[in-house]
C-alpha cells in the first residue's frame, strides 16, 4: 500500500478540495485503523438516463470505495420537484412525483456499472425531508439569511435583472445542505457548478452540531462531443452509459485529440501514471492519438457493455470505417408510395430531427444514398430499397414499395 500514489489518483482530475488533508487522513485512517468513512453524492432524477458526464463524479466514488469509502448514492426524490436553481436563468419546471419515481428507477439500475454494489447504499431524500415538516423547515429557513443566499452568483445575476426568483428556489440549497445532516457525510462530492450547495452541507452540519465537517471534492464538467459545451442530453453532445456498444465506441471515436486528454484523466480507471505514460509516448511519436482513443473506447465499452459488445463494436467500426463496409445491423424503414422525398425520408427515418437539418446535411454533403454522395435536396427516390447514410454513424435501409 503506497499512500502517496493513492493521493495522487485521488487529485487526477479534482477541480477544486475543501479540506483535502482531512480526505487523506481518512484515506490513512482506513488503511490504518480500518475505519470505513461516509462519501455521499446527490443525483436529482430530472431525466431518465444517466452519461458519461454523471459518470465523471461517480469514478471518483468509485476510486474511494477502493480505499475505504461507504457511498451513499442520494435520489434526490423530493429535491427534483423543487428543481435545482444552479445555473437557471429562470425558474425550472417542477416534475411530478410521477415523473421523479420512473426516473429514480431508472437511475438504480444504471448506477452500479461504475460502483461496488456491496459498498454503496441508495437513499432518498424524501425519507428524511418528509418528516422535517412545517416546523422543521421554518427552523431551517432561520439558518440562512437572504442575503446570504443572494451571494449565490445566479441569484445575484437574476436579481440584478429583475427575473424572478422563488423563495422554493431558496429551499433547494438548504434541503441540499441537510441531506449532509441527516447522512453525517464525512465527503460530498458535486460538480464545480454545486460549490454553494456543497458548502451548505458543511455549514448546516456546524449549526445542528452534528460533529461532523464535511470536506468537498468538486469535478469539472465533462465536455460533450461538440467539444464547446457541457454534456447534456438537451443539447445532443452527449454518451449515454446505457447506449448500446457500436454507438458508444463510434461517440469516443469522434472526439478531438484534444479532447481526448480529459476523457482519460476523468472517465479511465487507468492509474495517473500509466496515463501520463500514454501521452508522453504520443508526444514522442510512439503511439498514434487514434490507437490512444480506441484504447479509451474499448475499455469504456467494455465496463458499459461487457468485454464481447466492446470488441464486436470495434470490429464493426473499423469494418465500415477502414474497408467502407455497411453496418451489419441497419433500421428498416418501409413506404407504400411511388416514390419518397429524400427530406421526408431522413426524417420518418429518425435520422434528422427535422426538415431544415436534412437539407443542412444534405447541402453540406453529409448524406449518401446507397454510399454515393448526394447534395439534390429536392431528389425524389423511386420505387426499390436504398441505403441512406449521414456522416460515419448513421444508417437506414429504406423500401419504397409503391
Amino acid at each position: 500500500m503506497n499512500l502517496e500514489a493513492i493521493y495522487k489518483d485521488l487529485e487526477r482530475g479534482v477541480s477544486e478540495f475543501i479540506d483535502l488533508e482531512k480526505i487523506k487522513n481518512l484515506i490513512k485512517n482506513y488503511y490504518e485503523k480500518g475505519e470505513n468513512f461516509i462519501v455521499k453524492a446527490g443525483f436529482d432524477p430530472t431525466a431518465s438516463d444517466l452519461h458519461l458526464g454523471h459518470s465523471v463524479v461517480l469514478n471518483k466514488m468509485r476510486f474511494l470505495q477502493e480505499h475505504g469509502a461507504k457511498v451513499i448514492f442520494l435520489i434526490g426524490d423530493f429535491t427534483a420537484q423543487i428543481g435545482d436553481p444552479t445555473g437557471k436563468s429562470v425558474t425550472r419546471k417542477k416534475l411530478s412525483k410521477e415523473e421523479v419515481l420512473k426516473n429514480a428507477k431508472t437511475y438504480e439500475e444504471q448506477v452500479f456499472k461504475i460502483l461496488d454494489k456491496q459498498k454503496t447504499q441508495i437513499a432518498f431524500n424524501s425519507t428524511w425531508l418528509n418528516e422535517l415538516g412545517a416546523a422543521g423547515i421554518v427552523e431551517l429557513t432561520s439558518t440562512f439569511s437572504v442575503a446570504r443566499m443572494l451571494e449565490r452568483d445566479d441569484f445575484t445575476k437574476r436579481f440584478k435583472e429583475q427575473s424572478p426568483i422563488s423563495i422554493c428556489e431558496f429551499l433547494y440549497p438548504l434541503l441540499q445542505g441537510y441531506d449532509s445532516v441527516a447522512l453525517k457525510s464525512d465527503i460530498e462530492m458535486g460538480g464545480t457548478d454545486q460549490k454553494f450547495n456543497l458548502l451548505m452541507g458543511r455549514t448546516l452540519q456546524r449549526t445542528y452540531n452534528t460533529n461532523k465537517e464535511q470536506a468537498v471534492i468538486m469535478m469539472p464538467l465533462l465536455v460533450g462531443l461538440d467539444g464547446v459545451n457541457k454534456m447534456s442530453k438537451s443539447l445532443q453532445n452527449y454518451i449515454g452509459i446505457n447506449e448500446e456498444a457500436n454507438v458508444m465506441y463510434a461517440k469516443i471515436l469522434s472526439i478531438s485529440d484534444e479532447l481526448m486528454r480529459v476523457y482519460y484523466d476523468l472517465l479511465s480507471f487507468k492509474s495517473t501514471d500509466l496515463i501520463e505514460q500514454i501521452f508522453d509516448d504520443i508526444k514522442a511519436n510512439k503511439l498514434h492519438p487514434k490507437k490512444a482513443k480506441e484504447d479509451l473506447a474499448l475499455e469504456l465499452c467494455e465496463r458499459f457493455c461487457g468485454s464481447k459488445a466492446a470488441q464486436d463494436a470495434k470490429k464493426e467500426f473499423d469494418n465500415i470505417h477502414s474497408n467502407n463496409a455497411l453496418p451489419s445491423d441497419i433500421a428498416e424503414f418501409s413506404f407504400n408510395e411511388n416514390e419518397v422525398w429524400i427530406v421526408k425520408a431522413m426524417q420518418e427515418c429518425n435520422l434528422v430531427s427535422s426538415g431544415s437539418e436534412a437539407r443542412r446535411m444534405i447541402l453540406a454533403g453529409s448524406v449518401k444514398v446507397n454510399q454515393q454522395k448526394i447534395n439534390d435536396e429536392q431528389l425524389k427516390l423511386q420505387q426499390g430499397e436504398y441505403i441512406l447514410q449521414i456522416g460515419k454513424r448513421k444508417f437506414a435501409k429504406i423500401i419504397i414499395k409503391g
